[in-house]
């Protein structure tokens, strides 16, 4: 991925965002021919000159300060998210590409299969940043039956989401659930653009989801580290499970990622019974049938 054309249409698009109301810049009856801010007003906001506001809207981040990334931030109003995947595309930009990120992880090492293997009683998994799954425990498959009865290896969530027709019944919230995926490849695509299978998977979903083009177009991104997820089960009917996104130090770019429910609740009953009928049942056999225990 070409990284001046994401840093062009990061910043457009994020000025685009901001109203003039929004930034405190008075309004005398004018007739304003762009959404949000013009570049004049955004340069003004954060101290430095239209013309070099200009260069770097066109996509040229190389050499940038980080006091010049933080007045951006503050300028365009970046939420966390935002003003991290700016730092990122800021990085990519250099002549040295400043520190280059560490090539992501790709195999869980022994110690983190065996770790997963005894998390009997919630559901947890292992993915890399292009959403790939890299390892699960028995409940997370059976949790996500699912997307493991996709044939394509490895399983990946977006491609899940956006191509198969069981993702709309599995997501409560099918809209949230897919804004969430490409928030997240965007964020990838922001940390390592040279990542070749990335560029794949998000070509391969460009060309057959017109959804996934909309949101990919919108350069939204946002963090993914605690919430709650709302299922559909096959078996067990419907789970709203809270998550936890823990980042593995030992194993750049991949993280584990857990569900649970609160004690005594009919999540935590549902989970319950996902788990027993997964200890005698193939996860696969979910499909067959259909909102059955």
């Amino acid at each position: 991925m070409d990284n001046r054309e994401q840093v062009k249409a990061f910043l457009s698009s994020r000025r685009a965002k901001v109203t003039p109301e929004q930034a405190g810049i008075p309004i005398y009856g004018r007739t304003r021919r762009v959404p949000g801010l013009r570049r004049g007003e955004v340069a003004d906001l954060a101290g430095v000159s239209v013309e070099y506001y200009a260069k770097l809207e066109r996509g040229d981040l190389s050499g940038v300060s980080e006091s010049v990334l933080d007045a951006l931030a503050s300028a365009l109003q970046l939420d966390e998210a935002e003003q991290s995947h700016l730092a990122d595309l800021a990085r990519a930009a250099g002549p040295a590409r400043r520190t280059r990120r560490r090539p992501s992880a790709q195999t869980v090492r022994p110690g983190m299969a065996r770790i997963l293997a005894g998390m009997t009683e919630v559901p947890a998994m292992v993915n890399n940043g292009r959403l790939d799954v890299l390892a699960a425990n028995s409940l997370a498959q059976a949790l996500f039956a699912p997307v493991f009865a996709e044939t394509a290896r490895p399983v990946n969530h977006a491609r899940f989401t956006f191509l198969d027709p069981r993702a709309r019944d599995f997501w409560i919230d099918w809209e949230r659930a897919a804004d969430d995926a490409v928030a997240m490849l965007r964020i990838e695509a922001g940390r390592d653009p040279y990542d070749r299978a990335l560029t794949d998977l998000v070509g391969e979903l460009s060309t057959r989801s017109e959804d996934f083009r909309i949101r990919w177009a919108a350069h939204d991104v946002r963090l993914h580290r605690t919430g709650l997820k709302h299922f559909h089960h096959p078996v067990v009917g419907d789970l709203h499970l809270s998550y936890e996104v823990l980042e593995l130090p030992a194993d750049p770019g991949l993280t584990l990622i857990a569900f649970s429910a609160d004690a005594g609740s009919p999540d935590d009953d549902a989970l319950r019974l996902l788990a027993s009928w997964a200890a005698t049942h193939d996860p696969a056999d979910a499909l067959a049938a259909p909102d059955q225990a």
